[in-house]
């Protein structure tokens, strides 16, 4: 997780298409770029890493040449030597491309998939995040640096974007439900290639798996598409039955760090305080809040990130104003009071359900927020707080595609732990597996680990 893309992000597509109606725009989470087709015939222009080599950083690009048939869904797309024949609503095969640093010289290889949405009447063409190309990695995504490439030569290429399921391109329209199931269904495969190769190597000691169909898939279908997530859920247990066949007697732990729960209200929490007055806004009356600025000199909290509420400490903040404790103590309480007493003016419900404070490292100290927010399920903050906007309204409904999460009350959306031996009765935590894991090998735990044996 967190393998960016050759762009350096977490995932950008780009969608062509010669709509009239589209304009070429960036989206959240990718590119939409109009595009001319004369006589059937195109260049696309597609970015690839930011290159350093020049001063205003401008993006090396690579030419692909698409050419559809008048009278047919079908096209034919070359990249470099190489020429693919795709027809309407297929996916291509993973495709290379070559960005040029400095021409004839010094270039960067990054990998692709293309799908052909439509030709006729409106050409629309998906092109997946370049990712860092596992035969040929500009940086890198193995330890050791050339174990990506003996996968990528034994069993084909394979996503290595951290979270490789593009849910943007489902969220901004680009793809329709179905589209996005192929997409992600792609993804399972490439991971359970991954482990296939991954059980024919091992030789003992600890192997770890992650799958992400199974997270990345429930944002978007739980609780309204059963049938299309219980698929998922079998599809990763037919995996699980793969590796106890391979090794009946290995130690199996089948984990996840979270459940789920509905996204039903988007909750904007620098409005709301800015409405109980712990934040202020600059702007003229009655502007906009989504177009003010914070005032700091008068604002006692701010939240920032999906979970993240922080006090305005002086030394610590920039502007921070809260210094005394007693004036600290006083906002704490004040803050946790009002919070758990919300209530959602369109049904009465609880929004917070608990205030969590937070004993960050001496590492994290100047960037930790200062309490977790356990919304109530249903509730989540908006996409804007998370980023630290103020938009209109304290609460909203969740239009998006994106339907359900787990950055919540933890104690509403707790994980799952399976093992193929007994485990005492105690509830475990994430840490004490952990911890558990090391002494099975024999290796003692860092001396301030929190963790406790559990098997």
């Amino acid at each position: 997780m967190g393998t960016p893309d050759l762009r350096g992000t977490l995932g950008t597509f780009t969608f062509y298409t010669d709509d009239p109606e589209e304009l070429s725009r960036d989206v959240s989470g990718g590119r939409i770029i109009k595009v001319d087709l004369q006589h059937g015939h195109t260049v696309l222009r597609l970015e690839g890493p930011p290159n350093a080599l020049r001063k205003d950083h401008a993006y090396a690009t690579a030419n692909l040449i698409a050419d559809v048939d008048r009278d047919h869904p079908v096209m034919r797309l070359q990249c470099g030597d190489h020429v693919e024949v795709l027809t309407e609503g297929e996916w291509s095969r993973w495709l290379r491309a070559d960005f040029p640093l400095i021409s004839h010289v010094s270039s960067v290889s990054g990998e692709f998939r293309v799908y052909v949405k439509q030709l006729h009447p409106v050409f629309e063409l998906y092109i997946s995040p370049v990712n860092i190309d596992p035969a040929a990695p500009a940086l890198p995504v193995s330890a050791p640096t050339n174990w990506s490439r003996t996968i990528a030569d034994e069993d084909g290429r394979f996503f290595t974007l951290g979270i490789p399921e593009d849910t943007s391109a489902l969220r901004q329209g680009v793809f329709t439900l179905p589209e996005f199931l192929r997409q992600t269904h792609l993804v399972f495969e490439d991971e359970q290639r991954l482990l296939r190769q991954s059980l024919r190597n091992y030789k003992g000691g600890l192997l770890f798996f992650y799958f992400s169909s199974v997270d990345q898939n429930s944002h978007i279908l739980w609780k309204r598409y059963d049938a299309e997530l219980l698929k998922v859920y079998r599809e990763v247990d037919e995996c699980v039955g793969e590796v106890r066949k391979a090794f009946p007697t290995a130690k199996l732990l089948i984990l996840s760090d979270h459940g789920f729960t509905t996204f039903d209200r988007a909750v904007n929490l620098n409005t709301w305080l800015s409405h109980r007055g712990f934040l202020t806004l600059k702007g003229a009356p009655g502007e906009d809040t989504s177009l003010q600025t914070i005032d700091w000199a008068q604002t006692e909290a701010y939240a920032i990130g999906l979970n993240g509420l922080y006090l305005n400490r002086k030394g610590r903040e920039r502007s921070g104003i809260l210094a005394s404790p007693d004036r600290l103590h006083a906002t704490i309480a004040t803050l946790k009071e009002q919070l758990l007493a919300w209530k959602d003016p369109a049904n009465g419900r609880q929004v917070v359900e608990a205030i969590y404070p937070v004993h960050p490292t001496k590492e994290n100290a100047e960037v930790a927020p200062d309490f977790i927010v356990g919304y109530a399920p249903g509730y989540r903050a908006s996409w804007q707080t998370g980023l630290g906007g103020t938009p209109v309204d304290e609460i909203t409904d969740n239009d998006d595609a994106w339907i359900a999460d787990h950055c919540v009350n933890p104690t509403d959306v707790p994980g799952v732990l399976f093992t193929s031996w007994r485990v005492p009765p105690p509830r475990p935590r994430l840490q004490d597996v952990t911890v558990s894991i090391l002494k099975m090998f024999g290796i003692s735990p860092p001396p301030d680990t929190t963790g406790e044996i559990i098997f």
